[in-house]
């Protein structure tokens, strides 16, 4: 029964991280790409384009979050190299 119990833990564990990262992370990307188009405006009549800078401060904000997602992965990966050939221990390697 403990390994059942053990065994169910890290899947909850599992399932919420791809759920996270599989489908999460293209998400907040399409929310950003989605602010990002909403960011300038042309008006029907002509004239000058309108920004509207809450929405490009979220596109912003959407895609720095994917940057800090993908670099902060590729740290998480090389952990183990980054401490043996510089010195440099990341997430507790």
């Amino acid at each position: 029964m403990h390994t059942l119990v053990t065994n169910l833990n890290a899947l909850w564990k599992v399932t919420v991280a791809g759920l996270v990262l599989g489908a999460g992370l293209p998400i907040v990307f399409a929310v950003g790409v989605r602010l990002w188009s909403v960011a300038e405006t042309v008006p029907a009549e002509g004239g000058g384009a309108q920004r509207h800078y809450p929405a490009l401060a979220g596109a912003y904000a959407c895609f720095a979050l994917i940057v800090v997602a993908i670099v902060t992965g590729i740290l998480y990966t090389a952990k183990a190299f980054l401490a043996a050939k510089f010195g440099i221990h990341l997430f507790g390697a």
